[in-house]
């Protein structure tokens, strides 16, 4: 592969300037290559920090990072500066699941603020406890977290994590109590589950409409998955919107997901079609769990706030 083209000594400055400008308004550069200076990596930053040319929102939780692959960049939750400079616009967190709090949540989202980045959270719905006391638990630590620090960004971005197995109830009663303490309706991300594809397609229309309020964040690591007894593989975004039967469109597609297999972090991601995502994020050294949204840069911005927590 292609090393980094590396400007003259005297037009460095010049150089790194006229590059954070355009990475600041356009996520999706063709100039990140340029504007690779340093480091062990010979593998080249892409022009496109998705294939769909859509702005890339990293998400993370305590068990990243993943384990080094391959020569690169790396990062932590300390310094997430690779992420950035590889052209991701927002960093998503864990804050928790099933009742017990994220470890490395706070680090992550202080360390996506310095690097420019909006900050959000998620927070794992899960069945074995009350819904509305984990809907507490997310609220509690973004209202902690939006205390914690000066931040950069407007808003803290919430998000429903609802198990693949989740009761409708359930997540109903967490939407409407992130909403009655907040003002804000978290967004809501599904997994490509039957499950879930059968119990909010065959609710009732005031269910509906009352779901399709919180913007849908789906989950599509490959064109042939989700193939079973009631459901063929949805192939694409829009095949997964009408096997759920409840939103018109999407906002966040998760398209890069990683499974743990023999000791061994593997990627999980989507490459078919016009969607062809590599393997891996830029010239990051390990995988990582990604999404892009359905907008322009000027639209994410409106979204994150619409769905986030105000930060002073």
């Amino acid at each position: 592969m292609k090393r980094p083209i590396r400007p003259a000594p005297d037009a460095s400055l010049t150089l790194s300037v006229f590059c954070m400008k355009r990475l600041l308004l356009f996520p999706l550069v063709l100039l990140l290559a340029q504007c690779s200076t340093g480091g062990s990596a010979p593998v080249t930053t892409t022009a496109a920090a998705s294939a769909s040319g859509l702005p890339t929102i990293i998400n993370v939780s305590a068990y990243d990072p993943k384990e080094r692959q391959r020569e690169g960049h790396g990062f932590s939750e300390h310094n997430v500066t690779a992420l950035r400079t590889n052209g991701a616009s927002g960093l998503i967190a864990r804050a928790g699941k099933g009742g017990n709090l994220d470890t490395k949540c706070a680090n992550f989202l202080a360390s996506a603020d310095k690097a420019g980045m909006l900050p959000g959270v998620y927070y794992r719905l899960q069945n074995h406890v009350d819904a509305v006391a984990q809907a507490d638990q997310l609220v509690n630590r973004a209202q902690a977290l939006a205390r914690s620090r000066n931040w950069n960004a407007p808003a803290l971005l919430l998000c429903g994590d609802y198990d693949a197995n989740s009761r409708l109830s359930d997540i109903l009663r967490f939407m409407d109590r992130v909403e009655s303490r907040t003002g804000i309706v978290p967004v809501a991300y599904l997994e490509n589950s039957q499950h879930l594809k059968l119990l909010l397609g065959n609710a009732d229309a005031a269910t509906k409409a009352k779901l399709r309020r919180a913007p849908y964040w789906l989950a599509l690591y490959a064109h042939d998955s989700g193939a079973g007894p009631v459901f063929p593989a949805p192939g694409h975004p829009q095949g997964l919107l009408d096997q759920y039967r409840v939103w018109p469109n999407w906002t966040l597609w998760q398209y890069g997901g990683v499974d743990w297999e023999g000791g061994r972090s593997r990627p999980k991601v989507y490459s078919h079609s016009r969607y062809r995502f590599s393997p891996f994020f830029g010239n990051l050294d390990r995988p990582i769990e990604r999404n892009v949204f359905n907008g322009s840069p000027a639209a994410l911005q409106s979204f994150w706030q619409r769905h986030g927590l105000k930060l002073p």
